[in-house]
């Protein structure tokens, strides 16, 4: 129920909002971990810094910088300043920074489906509902990122569709799916724009979303010397806690000093950070052994430059990933799978793929309202 706001920094001005970004993450005097503390492998996991905030994204890609955070501490971090202002001015564009609009997280899960699939599990019923939202997977769980006016309308959509809120997991559960996951995933989501009237099918918002793209000449583009890894921080050894927990306080800080091209973090309360970013960044985290994931597999990014689009219609990419699922009339994907991963940002969608998938996810985006090719 923690009021969100969505804060979008272009990245000619990252470096003015770099210590804003670094002081939500690692703030002065937050409880840091106690090497004294760590007596044995049987001493409990000490309270971390990453657990600090109810929901907490930040992220940065080849088109902006866009933070999810609470209400409170996107007033207190990126309220613009006069000095920024000037700073803006120079680069001709104003600082977007907090949207007007308060979003509500709300936890799901999708189990038991392979990433492209259980992102339209649980977006179609709320496309189809006319509802705008923010899908975000992280390394552990799914979030839904919603308007706070639309949490209601949301829920009974999901639970209209089979899910059940589970307190031990304190997430929406679907009983129907089996409880694993194909491939851990740390990205993040697509989303639906709101359309009135609503589409009745999923085709029907797919016809849509692509008409609209190309109507604001909106295309993918493919960031092919770009190579992306999930992982997440590492808890499992209590006898090297305060060592991983630095090393990745550490690592995070090297990789947002230089600012990446591509880096997406997710903070939770209940559990460890998970990451999304460039392969070679990994270097800056030290040990192998501070995080965990397959470094060796990486993903392909396609991104879509949502700003000719309002806020409310950011959520587009669900109808994009829809398109790669079921394919380009049913062409491409009958036989295999394209494995998929997901990242909605304040003014940009990114759909990732894995390399040897990356020619028929762009065959298949590039065909759009009525069998159209884009460009």
């Amino acid at each position: 129920d923690a009021q969100l706001s969505l804060v979008h920094i272009p990245l000619a001005q990252y470096h003015h909002y770099l210590q804003s970004i670094l002081k939500l993450l690692f703030p002065a005097g937050a409880d840091e971990p106690d090497p004294e503390c760590e007596t044995s492998e049987y001493s409990q996991p000490q309270p971390s810094w990453a657990n600090r905030h109810a929901f907490l994204n930040v992220s940065v890609t080849p088109i902006e910088c866009s933070i999810v955070c609470s209400k409170s501490l996107a007033r207190e971090y990126f309220t613009s300043t006069p000095a920024q202002d000037r700073v803006a001015s120079e680069f001709s564009s104003k600082v977007d920074t907090i949207s007007s609009e308060d979003f509500v997280v709300i936890s799901v899960e999708g189990e038991g489906l392979d990433a492209g699939q259980r992102v339209l599990e649980l977006t179609s019923p709320l496309a189809l509902a006319g509802v705008s939202i923010f899908f975000i997977t992280t390394y552990f769980s799914d979030y839904i990122l919603v308007p706070a006016k639309s949490r209601d309308q949301v829920i009974r959509a999901l639970e209209d569709r089979g899910f059940a809120f589970e307190k031990k997991a304190e997430a929406y559960v679907n009983p129907a799916a089996a409880h694993h996951r194909n491939k851990s995933s740390t990205s993040s989501l697509g989303g639906v724009s709101p359309v009135s009237p609503p589409p009745t099918t999923i085709s029907e918002l797919q016809a849509r979303t692509f008409a609209l793209l190309k109507r604001r000449n909106i295309f993918p583009k493919v960031e092919t010397d770009i190579r992306l890894v999930q992982c997440a921080g590492r808890r499992d050894d209590p006898s090297s806690f305060s060592a991983n927990e630095a090393a990745l306080q550490l690592g995070l800080t090297k990789c947002l000093i230089h600012q990446p091209r591509f880096l997406s973090l997710t903070l939770t309360e209940g559990e460890p950070a998970s990451l999304l970013l460039e392969r070679r960044l990994i270097s800056h985290f030290g040990s192998q052994n501070v995080l965990l994931g397959r470094k060796e597999d990486y993903l392909i990014p396609i991104t879509l430059d949502l700003e000719p689009l309002p806020l409310e219609a950011t959520g587009i990419v669900c109808g994009v990933a829809g398109k790669l699922v079921q394919g380009s009339g049913g062409r491409f994907l009958d036989d295999v799978n394209i494995e998929m991963s997901y990242l909605s940002t304040a003014k940009a969608g990114t759909v990732m793929v894995e390399e040897k998938d990356l020619e028929r996810a762009m065959e298949a985006l590039r065909v759009g309202e009525n069998g159209v090719n884009f460009p």
